[in-house]
């Protein structure tokens, strides 16, 4: 049900999977299974979250082939440098239950520690072991991932940055297309809710094309060529966010939504993690 996009490295990732940023490990299991049951097969975690526990049972509990499934999870900031970058890894995969981890990040420069760069390097031997199998990075700016290039010759899969109607990052996502890096838009709904209905731009196109709010947003995201993880635990909206492939955009549709464009941040700025 979910388009694919092919990685720099051929690795293929759901073009939508589900975020569960702040969904309690005791209640991710139900939302992962239920996603799974309404075609999801990418879901995306990290050490943060500290809930991997519980999006293991449910990859466990679903019964779909391993391979069919993509989950992804981050290493956090307290684990910058090699040899900790390699330990948060193991606890990540024992956490989750698996055997092997399909994306795996590094969820903040951290510039001020300066060694994301170091950690870098350690999660390429992963790859290089076969434990993960693809690498990349979450809100890196442009010139943390010029510097990874320079330095390591290696270019992550992925970017995944804050990133929805009101905070396009049009020259990052330039170097993302220029490099072969997958853009990933976490809050891809921005504050969603209320917001989304206040717009009269987006009002306009959920009308025009018989949907929600969310779900023109979510496609305007596949439309720019992103992929986008939308974070619920609700059944209802879990279904409604994956319903979205039967929407075409045109030129107008897209030219609305550019006029939203404002700047604003609703997480931290990298430079400042």
């Amino acid at each position: 049900m979910v388009p694919v996009v092919e990685l720099n490295n051929g690795v293929s990732m759901p073009r939508l999977g589900l975020g569960v940023y702040k969904i309690p490990d005791e209640e991710v299991t139900e939302a992962v299974l239920t996603a799974f049951e309404a075609g999801y097969r990418g879901v995306d975690t990290a050490t943060l979250y500290g809930n991997e526990r519980g999006v293991g049972t449910a990859v466990a509990k679903s019964g779909l082939p391993r391979r069919d499934v993509f989950v992804a999870t981050k290493l956090w900031n307290t684990d910058h440098g090699r040899d900790a970058a390699l330990r948060a890894f193991d606890r990540s995969l024992t956490e989750l239950g698996l055997d092997y981890v399909d994306l795996y990040l590094i969820h903040w420069p951290v510039p001020r520690q300066d060694r994301y760069v170091e950690t870098w390097r350690a999660l390429t031997e992963l790859v290089s072991d076969g434990r993960v199998r693809a690498v990349g990075v979450s809100n890196f700016q442009i010139e943390h991932l010029r510097r990874l290039i320079d330095e390591t010759g290696v270019i992550p899969a992925v970017n995944q940055i804050e990133l929805h109607p009101w905070l396009q990052q049009p020259q990052l996502r330039a170097f993302h297309d220029e490099h072969g890096i997958v853009t990933q838009a976490w809050r891809p709904l921005g504050n969603g809710g209320e917001r989304l209905r206040r717009s009269e731009v987006i009002r306009t196109v959920a009308h025009k094309h018989g949907k929600t709010p969310a779900q023109v947003v979510l496609r305007w995201h596949l439309e720019m060529g992103h992929t986008a993880i939308p974070k619920s635990a609700n059944p209802q909206r879990i279904a409604e966010n994956i319903d979205i492939f039967d929407i075409e955009f045109d030129e107008q549709d897209i030219a609305g939504f550019a006029t939203l464009e404002s700047g604003e941040r609703l997480g931290p700025h990298p430079d400042d993690s």
